[in-house]
Formats: structure tokens, sequence, C-alpha cells
């Protein structure tokens, strides 16, 4: 089965990719490797998916913003690949939430996103992780940078 085909059996239609807000592109391959430049949370409407984790934005809001962020990575990965059959492995996610000061369940935010892609990759999307507390560009709940993998 294919990527597209399994995106399709989850129900995931992927939006167009983010374009860069500032100086740098969203994706670069190399050493066989694709870095993929953080995405930050959109709903499905293309708004921002604002505040922070702890302060009127609870956990599973902030995971649902995660799991967007994958979205919009799996977006990333297809247009600088061409296809997302050619990802081998997603090796690394970067997570980053807004947090309140005493919020601390970042890595339970950072599994809407861990857990998309090891629903679209399979055992190839079970990756290593960080998850921390940051202040996010716009004010956006969740950012999400990745390392993958790809075939040649």
């Amino acid at each position: 089965m294919s990527i597209d085909q399994r995106l399709a059996e989850l129900g995931i239609i992927l939006p167009q990719p983010a374009a860069p807000v500032a100086a740098y592109v969203p994706a670069v391959e190399s050493g066989g490797l694709l870095h993929i430049s953080g995405q930050i949370s959109f709903a499905e409407d293309g708004s921002l998916i604002t505040g922070r984790l702890g302060d009127g934005i609870d956990l599973e809001v902030g995971a649902a913003a995660a799991r967007r962020c994958g979205i919009m990575l799996l977006a990333q990965m297809k247009a600088a690949l061409g296809s997302l059959d050619r990802v081998e492995r997603v090796v690394k996610l970067g997570v980053f939430v807004n947090s309140a000061p005493s919020f601390t369940d970042q890595p339970k935010v950072a599994n809407g996103a861990s857990e998309l892609m090891q629903d679209v990759f399979g055992e190839a999307g079970r990756h290593a992780r960080s998850a921390v507390g940051a202040i996010l560009p716009l004010g956006v709940a969740v950012e999400v940078d990745a390392i993958v993998a790809v075939k040649p």
C-alpha cells in the first residue's frame, strides 16, 4: 500500500505546504536525510492554533495542534520528495510547546505528532524525539520540526 493510500485510509488530506515566513527554506535534503523546518500549528481552515498550554489551552487541544503540525510536515515532505513513498524512516521530531511556567506535559502534547507518524509510516514512523516548552512565533501553541531518512 502506498503512503497516499494510507493517508486516504486514515482520512488525512494534506494541505498546501506552508511558505516560509522568514529567511529559510522549508526543507533541505542532504546526505540521505531530509531536514524539515519547524511547522507551526494551523487548523484545518488555515487559521493559527494559538495559546499557551496550561494557561487556557488544555492537553487535548495541544495534542491536536501537534498532530496538525505533523500533517504540515507530511505536506512539506511530499513537496520536497515528490512522493511520501521515498520516506525510509522518520528519524527525529523536535516538538516545541508554548507552555505556561507550571506546564510539564510537553511529551504528552508531542504524542499528537508522534502517533501520527506511526499511523502513517508504521514501524518506520517510530522516531527519536525532543519535547520542550518554549515561547513560539505568532503565539502558536505548537511547532514541530523533523529529520527524515529518504530513499534515493
